[in-house]
């Protein structure tokens, strides 16, 4: 089961579409499948986006499984290495020619490639990091720690994006617990899933893909928020960290929205793309509802 992730502030845990330069995020998996999904979609992002892709796969996965990984199902990443915008390399290599890790040193060299990056006319550097390395040089969790809570020159004002990547059947519990709230980031660990989450303000904020597959649960959350929602009778919505919102998921938030007679207002908070389909598919005929787009103003 994926472990549990709690969303301390507004926007921290998100589908890894939504990664954005300066970005440093945790994932986690218990699956030898699962693995690859984020890491996959990341790398073809970046490559789509103008980023020179840097992959630090976990030392035990034979190199050929990793570039076939991430070619799959086309040999669409070929290119990219052969012009050096895709590289798969190692920690060890990044920490040469020391052979111990020191957090300064691989900051230091992740710096410079990033200046590197830019210079060779890419839009910023991001890295792939499997946390499997820790095993394979000896390193301590206190030297992980400090890496992990130390890195803002990484990220502050620099087109530097990361992931750190948890094997959860390598790490304790409260090993993974302690680096993911290192991380002002989460993503959620499989493409195509849905969490839904209460602010501590009580909004509902919905995360990933609302297609047809989860329909269903989406409309649950809905209907469950709906029926808890505070003497106010005020609920605020926030779909911005859809990557996906179907017609049908929206329809079912509309038709909800619609029958709640007994709240004041339903804010649902939106991007500019939802906001037209919520508008055409006749948000302006529903009672309370409010549809924002913008800063959450709840």
């Amino acid at each position: 089961m994926p472990m549990p992730v709690r969303d301390t502030g507004c926007g921290r845990l998100l589908p890894v579409q939504h990664l954005r330069p300066g970005d440093h995020a945790f994932v986690s998996y218990g699956d030898d499948e699962v693995r690859w999904e984020v890491v996959t979609a990341f790398v073809r992002l970046g490559l789509a986006h103008g980023e020179k892709v840097l992959v630090l796969p976990c030392p035990e996965v034979p190199e050929d499984e990793v570039l076939a990984r991430l070619d799959f199902p086309s040999r669409s990443t070929v290119s990219a290495r052969e012009r050096g915008q895709l590289v798969v390399s190692s920690m060890r290599e990044v920490i040469r020619p020391d052979t111990e890790f020191t957090a300064a040193r691989q900051m230091g060299r992740l710096s410079a490639e990033t200046d590197r990056a830019t210079a060779e006319g890419y839009a910023g550097l991001r890295a792939f990091i499997d946390m499997g390395w820790v095993r394979a040089l000896g390193a301590d969790v206190a030297v992980m720690t400090c890496r992990e809570t130390g890195a803002q020159a990484l990220f502050s004002g620099r087109p530097y994006t990361e992931i750190c990547a948890y094997d959860r059947r390598r790490f304790d519990r409260a090993v993974l617990t302690a680096m993911e709230r290192a991380h002002p980031r989460a993503l959620l660990e499989r493409l195509g899933s849905l969490r839904s989450l209460r602010a501590p303000d009580g909004a509902l904020c919905f995360i990933g893909e609302a297609d047809a597959a989860n329909r269903t649960a989406f409309g649950r959350a809905l209907e469950i928020a709906l029926a808890q929602t505070p003497p106010s009778r005020r609920l605020g919505v926030d779909l911005t960290r859809l990557h996906f919102l179907s017609v049908g998921c929206a329809v079912s938030l509309l038709t909800l929205v619609r029958g709640a007679a007994g709240h004041d207002l339903v804010e649902v908070r939106c991007d500019r793309g939802q906001h037209r389909m919520l508008r055409r598919l006749g948000a302006g005929t529903v009672p309370r509802l409010t549809l924002t787009e913008g800063v959450r103003p709840w």
